[in-house]
């Protein structure tokens, strides 16, 4: 079971990064390149404690359908979405925030199971732990240019 943590330091206020985190279209704008979308649930805005969201996007040139959960919220210091369905075996998704003076350490804790059997899962795992750290990484990057710029009152109304 496969861990992927990031750090990544933001100029901006902590409650802003928060929810910048937790915003629908935001997530959208950082996935362009998979044509995710949110198609159930909360499909715009900021997404909450208890609500869902099922999103459609490709990878791996496949059309895939996740749908995730917020089971943990505690603003602007932490919270979880956890797959409900989808590809994955499992994985739960901690976002986790710091304030640092005038910066934002925003941690992100991605823990999951690959779907498959022993084998298969040895071998997803190094494909797919390679893959979403990729995905993550850029997720954080528009989050912190989005922060850091007065972009993020398109997205925070």
């Amino acid at each position: 079971m496969p861990v992927i943590e990031l750090r990544t330091e933001i100029t901006a206020p902590i409650e802003r990064v928060f929810d910048l985190s937790r915003s629908i279209d935001l997530h959208v704008a950082s996935t362009a390149h998979t044509g995710e979308r949110a198609i159930a649930g909360v499909t715009s805005g900021l997404i909450g404690l208890g609500e869902e969201v099922t999103w459609r996007a490709k990878h791996f040139g496949l059309w895939q359908e996740l749908s995730s959960r917020i089971v943990a919220f505690d603003r602007p210091r932490h919270f979880r979405d956890s797959m409900i369905r989808g590809a994955f075996a499992r994985f739960d998704h901690d976002h986790l925030f710091e304030e640092r003076g005038v910066m934002t350490l925003m941690i992100d804790r991605f823990d999951f199971d690959a779907p498959l059997s022993f084998l298969g899962r040895i071998a997803s795992h190094l494909v797919l732990t390679r893959y979403m750290r990729a995905l993550l990484v850029e997720r954080n990057r528009v989050i912190r240019v989005t922060a850091e710029s007065e972009d993020w009152k398109r997205f925070l109304t």
